[in-house]
């Protein structure tokens, strides 16, 4: 940086004693300076001359770039005024030039500004579709106090060439690291009739309004708030669903399967889970306890632990209903266990007469039972902790029978 101002501080030195006015006279006769005859000449005109001479032959500052070479017109300090004054007549003379870059500091500067790009980040975009990245930008830095040093260097060894050394970097967020924090978590599927139009439909129409979700870091997941009241206007339709401990038409049924099968997902990938609850009725598409039912009043939240983003995706079609948790892995795994602790039979089967032979209501057995979580750190236990202990309530089984027949009319059996 020095160096450089001392080749400005010397331009500019000679240009104001270049300047300072001549006084009356002429070059003595037959002067050559440079090359140039200036004998007879007025002083002026023949410091113009000679300059014009002098600036015409001088080489340019080369800096050579990446992007090719950029030139830059030199300036110079001499010892003319000083030749012609004590030029003799005849003298052939030579001018002692000194090339000198006055604006140094400002066109480099522009020069790197021009050649330089700041870096930018990758960017991730969640949608139910899936993950789109886009990728980072990088950057380019280009050295500029070293340019500066190189060419005043150069011009006080006689050169007029310096390189202009760029580099790239990374800017702090790159696709490899965004994709390192959407890795999946944990994932959880179950098998659903889809025969059974209107249930299918509630538990896709589910599953399609939670695919897409983002929880922000320590943020809490509201399957109600997420999914929306189950009613024809929200798109719903009437299946069976629990109720009091029997199996009746309303609408939304099918919902608590998409809400179950979302909650063992979310237990796999480490979320905490804030409120669950089981059915009367236990179910067929999970063991005991690992249930999550949910109704108006009823709901399935969990918060994210993780310090980043968890993003939830699920796809229903098939027969089958997935959902899958995206984040930054904490290098455990996360496993559930249901424990049955007790089984009641149901009683016999009621008999009613109709006019076909069929079941009316099936059998189930009551169960006493619980969950836990296990967290593992490759094949070791870390802990073992209770989800829950349920109870589910016995159901007796209704087979209607045809009457056969010519049978004689006999008395129906009290209801239980």
């Amino acid at each position: 940086m020095k160096r450089v101002r001392t080749a400005v501080a010397l331009l500019l030195a000679g240009s104001s004693f270049f300047s300072g006015g001549w006084a009356s006279g002429r070059v003595r006769r037959d002067v050559t300076v440079d090359g140039v005859e200036v004998g007879g000449m007025p002083y002026a005109e023949a410091a113009r001359t000679v300059r014009e001479k002098i600036k015409s032959e001088l080489a340019p500052f080369t800096v050579r770039t990446p992007a090719g070479d950029r030139t830059f017109e030199l300036g110079f300090s001499d010892n003319v005024e000083e030749l012609l004054r004590g030029a003799k007549r005849g003298e052939t003379l030579t001018a002692e030039v000194t090339p000198a870059w006055a604006d140094a500091e400002a066109e480099l500067s522009a020069l790197c500004a021009s050649l330089s790009r700041e870096a930018q980040d990758a960017t991730l975009d969640f949608s139910p579709a899936g993950f789109r990245y886009t990728p980072e930008v990088a950057g380019v830095a280009c050295d500029y106090f070293r340019l500066l040093g190189d060419a005043d260097r150069a011009l006080k060894e006689g050169r007029t060439e310096a390189i202009l050394y760029l580099s790239e970097y990374l800017p702090a967020v790159t696709c490899e690291r965004l994709r390192a924090r959407t890795r999946p978590l944990g994932t959880f599927t179950t098998s659903f009739d889809e025969g059974n139009k209107s249930r299918a439909n509630n538990i896709a129409l589910a599953a399609s309004r939670i695919a897409g979700t983002v929880i922000e870091p320590l943020g809490e997941f509201s399957f109600n708030r997420t999914v929306g009241k189950r009613t024809a206007e929200n798109g719903f339709s009437e299946a069976p669903v629990i109720s009091g401990g029997e199996y009746v038409q309303g609408v939304g049924g099918g919902v608590c399967q998409a809400s179950t099968t979302l909650m063992n997902a979310a237990l796999r990938a480490g979320m905490r889970i804030t409120e669950s609850h089981p059915h009367s009725l236990s179910v067929g598409y999970v063991p005991p306890s690992l249930d999550a039912m949910v109704s108006e009043y009823s709901d399935l939240r969990f918060t994210n632990p993780y310090s980043e983003p968890v993003y939830v995706q699920a796809r229903a079609g098939g027969g089958k209903v997935t959902f899958t948790l995206y984040g930054l892995p904490d290098g455990k795994r996360y496993r559930t266990e249901s424990k049955v602790l007790l089984r009641v039979d149901p009683p016999p089967e009621k008999i009613v007469e109709g006019t076909c032979d069929r079941v009316l209501r099936a059998a189930k057995q009551g169960v006493a039972s619980e969950s836990w979580l296990l967290v593992f750190r490759g094949d070791e236990l870390l802990s073992r902790t209770l989800l829950r202990r349920d109870t589910y309530a016995v159901v007796q089984g209704v087979r209607e029978k045809k009457r056969g027949e010519g049978a004689e009319e006999e008395p129906a059996e009290p209801q239980n």
